[in-house]
């Protein structure tokens, strides 16, 4: 069984629609479960998510409230609920594509070696691809397109949150989501996913990307906004700082170095989109990078 695990808060405009396309699987219905872990909301979240569940008898689904404020205590909650074999995460925002289960099973059941999987993230604006955006900044969107071939996830790259999916027996294995990290609320913090992917790498455990487990994942006016980004930004570089702190000196050492080679490289695209008259997407770069720094350091 795959268990999908949904965290929600506040998602009142798009978790119907999340939970439809789980509803709309290839997959046989016993081969998969819903869990609906709510972190609190204070809008009509909660109502829709039971609507849903009454009125799909056929979809196992469950609702379920936890009271810790935190995405990462929401992921917690789901993984200690879950009854399948494959624990598959996605936002409460993202659509996942009709063979969404069937490519997860599949997959893990072909690849025994494999311990985790990310899959395809295609963005979907709600109000039109920003001119700023490059191809450098699209993780601010949560896309993910790695090309049509399964491949492994190699050096710093690993999936993103809201379309990855693992063996259970990893968090029995590795332990769960760090709960000082992530998302509480609205702010903008993460690295939770980042941290666990570390953990299995450390003990080179191969993780891989899927490009038949789907999903489009809705981007918001807001999403595109520079306060968003300076937010988004900010909070990159501050969860990096919190998890430095649990870090030996010479990964801490990887880190300063690997900021220094991404200062450099922005420096350089900056330049090179000047060049092309790209003025929006070269002084993104440019202010992201400064932001994530600021975070870091201070």
């Amino acid at each position: 069984m795959v268990s999908v695990i949904v965290c929600t808060y506040n998602r009142e405009k798009y978790i119907g629609t999340c939970l439809e396309h789980l509803a709309s699987q290839t997959a046989n219905p016993k081969d998969y479960e819903v869990l609906i872990i709510d972190n609190k909301s204070t809008d009509n979240t909660a109502n829709i998510a039971k609507k849903f569940i009454e009125e799909n008898p056929s979809v196992q689904a469950q609702y379920l409230l936890e009271e810790n404020q935190g995405h990462t205590y929401a992921r917690n909650r789901g993984i200690k609920e879950a009854n399948g074999k494959y624990l598959s995460f996605i936002d409460d925002d993202a659509f996942v594509e009709q063979n969404f289960i069937k490519g997860i099973m599949e997959y893990f059941s072909n690849h025994i070696h494999v311990q985790a999987l990310g899959g395809k993230i295609i963005p979907e604006y709600e109000t039109g691809r920003p001119k700023w955006m490059s191809k450098f900044l699209l993780p601010l969107v949560s896309a993910l397109d790695m090309g049509s071939s399964p491949k492994r996830f190699k050096g710093s790259k690993f999936p993103i949150g809201a379309n990855m999916s693992f063996r259970k027996e990893v968090f029995e294995k590795y332990g769960l989501f760090d709960v000082e990290l992530g998302r509480r609320g609205s702010e903008l913090e993460g690295g939770d996913e980042k941290e666990v992917f570390i953990r299995l790498k450390r003990n080179n455990e191969e993780i891989h990307y899927v490009p038949t487990v789907v999903v489009k994942h809705i981007i918001p006016e807001k999403r595109i906004k520079i306060d968003y980004i300076k937010g988004l930004a900010l909070g990159v570089g501050t969860s990096e700082r919190k998890r430095l702190k649990k870090s030996s000196f010479s990964e801490t050492a990887k880190k300063i170095w690997s900021e220094s080679i991404k200062f450099a490289g922005t420096i350089v695209l900056f330049f090179a989109y000047t060049l092309q008259l790209r003025f929006q997407a070269s002084f993104m770069l440019l202010r992201f990078r400064l932001w994530v720094l600021k975070g870091l350091l201070f």
